[in-house]
């Protein structure tokens, strides 16, 4: 074995475990969302945060203890697409948020991980620090559609301050969207160079 070379990370670390339970919390949030009733809606806002936690924590867990695979790039980006994808479409089946938002989110996640996979020969994209800020403005976005505001004051202003934070995730996702193909296009010039 070459020194300079790193110990094999097993594949089943905490911090893959993490990132397939997210994907596991997917279709509980759904179920939840479909129920009416005050305490399904704060089920199914409980549901998401703890999800949108255990990504940080996954990530955190990675990188700490030296945990990173490649199978842990590719699955937690899918985890928080499956995640936040389906809280979009079925806050838009219910009219509670715009589609084209929604469409517009999805194309651009789904896309790049297409993207991810097909240069993946040439090396794996990791996600950046404004896919990262993407990330956080549409779990905190989707959080507040998610809570049931009726039952607060300032109704009103707290579901325009949704469509703010909305409107900047959006904003942000179609920069970074364009970011990585810009990237991905340079990784693969480098390498098909290289070879």
């Amino acid at each position: 074995m070459n020194s300079q070379e790193s110990p094999r990370v097993p594949l089943w670390n905490i911090a893959n475990i993490l990132t397939v339970s997210r994907l596991v919390m997917v279709p509980l949030l759904v179920w939840f969302m479909f129920m009416d009733g005050l305490g399904w809606q704060l089920a199914a806002f409980a549901v998401f945060v703890i999800a949108a936690v255990t990504d940080r924590v996954d990530g955190e867990l990675a990188r700490r203890y030296g945990l990173v695979t490649d199978f842990g790039k590719i699955a937690d980006p899918i985890a928080d697409k499956a995640l936040t994808g389906a809280a979009l479409v079925v806050l838009s089946l219910q009219g509670e948020l715009w589609w084209w938002v929604t469409i517009a989110i999805l194309v651009r996640e789904w896309g790049i991980t297409l993207l991810r996979l097909a240069v993946i020969r040439y090396g794996v994209m990791p996600a950046s620090k404004g896919g990262k800020l993407k990330t956080v403005l549409q779990i905190v976005a989707i959080s507040i559609y998610l809570f049931p505001l009726h039952v607060l004051p300032f109704t009103e202003l707290l579901t325009w301050a949704a469509h703010v934070v909305m409107g900047a995730a959006v904003t942000v996702t179609v920069w970074t969207g364009l970011v990585y193909v810009l990237d991905a296009i340079r990784l693969t010039r480098e390498k098909q160079t290289d070879g």
